[in-house]
């Protein structure tokens, strides 16, 4: 048996957990139904943890972060294995689900020195869900179906909330009706709505489209409050006037950026557990990255990526959820 902190990176090995210990074994999970999963964030532990749970099949996760990879073995049980890099994980599975945080962290995950393409078997799916720039997502697609397998683009929208309830919407592009279909199974055993936007890269286009509405809709939510509270109005009273009348939105009636009017809105919770600030103005720069190049013109868009960027200069409020513009707006710190 090999020290838990050693770096695993033999060939056909993989590391198995029990509840109460790990093992290093050569008897991986690798049946042809077997699902790997890479990226085990807030948002992918909590996808992770249904896709496990339901599918029943035998399950292989990686991520960096090997405390995360503990805690879900720990959870997981006999059937869940922990590779020691994106390849092996792809050896061992036929399903792969990957939830990364930027461009750069998939075209790693997928194409490195030991990304997923240098262990890929014939025919596997690829479910990439994370948010990255539409051109990359398609250059990696073609490259992982022009190594004999298949790919999707799943972008996900619900947030750590959606993750957990298994609520979340999936906007998909996909090469083939058949590809999608195959995807949507296991999509749906993590989400509630599934829906296919095109062909390659569309599941990317239609995300940014979505969030950039979504940091323009909380951005007004948070003006509006920040206003009528100033005005006298108590903050929840205000809140049920919007949320039954044409302001209504998600911004207002599920995340409400003023703590306790919403109860399980991470305003409530200090901002926690949410989608952070820093990750939103990502996404503005890949919407305005995408408006560049099909010149499209933003007004609003653009004055929200600059809102974001000057509210992620503070370290503490570009790691809480943002919703927190609020704060930002009011000149309050949470």
């Amino acid at each position: 048996m090999l020290p838990l902190t050693k770096r695993f990176s033999v060939p056909g090995r993989y590391v198995a957990c029990g509840a109460t210990r790990l093992l290093y074994s050569t008897g991986a999970p690798s049946s042809n139904n077997s699902i790997g999963f890479i990226g085990l964030g807030q948002m992918g532990f909590n996808m992770a943890r249904h896709l496990r749970s339901k599918s029943k099949a035998p399950f292989v996760v990686y991520d960096l972060n090997r405390h995360a990879m503990e805690q879900f073995c720990a959870e997981g049980g006999k059937d869940v294995g922990m590779a020691s890099s994106p390849a092996e994980l792809a050896s061992r599975t036929s399903v792969i689900v990957t939830v990364l945080p930027e461009s750069a962290h998939v075209k790693e995950a997928y194409l490195g020195e030991s990304g997923i393409i240098r262990g890929l078997r014939q025919g596997t799916l690829c479910i990439d869900s994370s948010t990255i720039d539409t051109s990359v997502s398609i250059d990696v697609s073609r490259q992982i179906i022009a190594a004999g397998a298949r790919a999707v683009d799943a972008p996900i929208s619900g947030g750590i909330m959606g993750a957990k309830a298994a609520t979340l919407t999936f906007m998909v592009g996909s090469q083939t009706d058949g590809d999608f279909e195959q995807a949507r199974a296991h999509l749906l055993l993590m989400g509630k709505n599934v829906v296919r936007c095109g062909d390659l890269g569309a599941g990317q286009a239609a995300k940014i489209c979505n969030n950039l509405l979504l940091a323009i809709s909380m951005i007004g939510t948070a003006e509006a409050m920040n206003l009528g509270m100033r005005l006298g109005l108590d903050p929840k009273v205000l809140a049920s006037i919007v949320n039954t009348s044409s302001g209504r939105c998600w911004s207002s009636d599920t995340a409400n950026p003023v703590p306790e009017v919403i109860a399980t809105a991470p305003s409530t919770n200090n901002y926690n557990d949410g989608f952070k600030s820093r990750l939103m103005l990502k996404d503005l720069g890949l919407v305005s990255n995408a408006a560049k190049d099909s010149k499209t013109p933003l007004m609003l868009g653009a004055l929200a990526e600059n809102i974001y960027r000057h509210l992620s200069n503070d370290t503490a409020m570009a790691e809480k959820d943002f919703s927190v513009v609020y704060q930002w707006l009011a000149g309050k710190k949470p």
